[in-house]
């Protein structure tokens, strides 16, 4: 049976669970065009501390930044919680530690796109930007928050060398999901900014020379998702093969189930033209998967690596590397 928990673990874990839950209230913003409810302040809500009489719009975007300020706190708590419970050098310090850096970092973000009004009906391309970064930046703080937590739980310490092309089919399926939630972080803001009435409108749309470049992007976002579906279909034989383990058929096949999943949850934004609800399941997704394929690349790394002996050794030979 595996060691249970400790105290330390099960924070961790719960950390990395409400961040995610601040991301998909963030996406509720964006998607509800709320991101201007308090205006262009920051951090305060129209010049105030607390809001009073707030409009809809106001109640949304202060909560959220209410929730985002709890995660910044637990996330403090995290830290110093790593520095009293590890030693000196330990994994779990240095995923606190960028875990506290990465926080910030998502405040600052934050605190960009309302000062400089990159919220609510900005169509500017500039925004694009800024919503890319924004997701990048959310992407590495629930990576290094995930990796908190596996290592806290038990987890090696992940090994870059003698990796071969392990190590590289991996680098490329964490860039193909970073890409891909980028592109579908500014498909999503044209769907909000530009949203279509019917699937002949959206066609029209996406198939217009004069067409905002968010809504050209909508054709881009599946084939990519495609592309990088397979990518992750090789990751998980690799995995499953070169490194077989309980843990890494579970990791592998909860990726594959989750993307498949994705896929559909995609499609059927498509089709009903993308509505909020489905927008958010969407998103749930995409931060499970990454989460997925975070903690799948964590393990196969940690794997200990087994001995090689040539192809000419004697049997006496092999015998004694195989016992080493």
């Amino acid at each position: 049976m595996p060691a249970p928990l400790s105290r330390y673990a099960k924070f961790a874990w719960g950390v990395l669970g409400f961040n995610v839950l601040v991301i998909l209230w963030g996406a509720f913003v964006r998607a509800t065009g709320s991101g201007a409810g308090c205006g262009s302040h920051w951090p305060l809500c129209n010049g105030e501390v607390l809001p009073r009489d707030p409009a809809v719009a106001t109640i949304i975007e202060f909560s959220h930044r209410l929730s985002s300020g709890l995660a910044l706190i637990l996330i403090a708590a995290l830290v110093v919680g790593a520095w009293r419970s590890f030693p000196r050098g330990h994994r779990v310090r240095l995923g606190a530690g960028l875990s506290g850096f990465f926080i910030v970092t998502e405040a600052l973000i934050g605190a960009g796109l309302v000062l400089l009004k990159m919220v609510a009906y900005n169509t500017s391309v500039a925004r694009g930007f800024w919503v890319a970064g924004h997701l990048v930046n959310t992407f590495l703080l629930v990576a290094v928050l995930a990796l908190t937590a596996w290592w806290a739980s038990g987890g090696g310490a992940p090994r870059l060398r003698a990796q071969g092309r392990l190590r590289t089919t991996l680098a490329l399926a964490l860039l193909g999901v970073l890409v891909l939630g980028v592109s579908g972080a500014v498909t999503a803001l044209g769907d909000t900014l530009f949203p279509a009435t019917s699937l002949a409108e959206a066609e029209a749309q996406t198939f217009s020379p004069t067409a905002h470049i968010f809504i050209r992007l909508r054709i881009w976002h599946p084939t990519l998702a495609v592309a990088v579906g397979i990518c992750l279909l090789l990751v998980a034989v690799s995995a499953v093969s070169l490194r077989p383990s309980a843990t890494n058929r579970k990791l592998a096949t909860g990726l594959l189930a989750l993307y498949v999943a994705q896929l559909i949850t995609g499609l059927a934004n498509v089709w009903f033209l993308a509505p909020v609800g489905l927008q958010i399941v969407h998103l749930v997704f995409s931060d499970l998967i990454w989460i997925a394929l975070v903690l799948l690349s964590a393990s196969v790394l940690a794997e200990p690596q087994p001995e090689r002996v040539p192809a000419r050794a004697g049997s006496g030979q092999a015998a004694r590397a195989h016992s080493a």
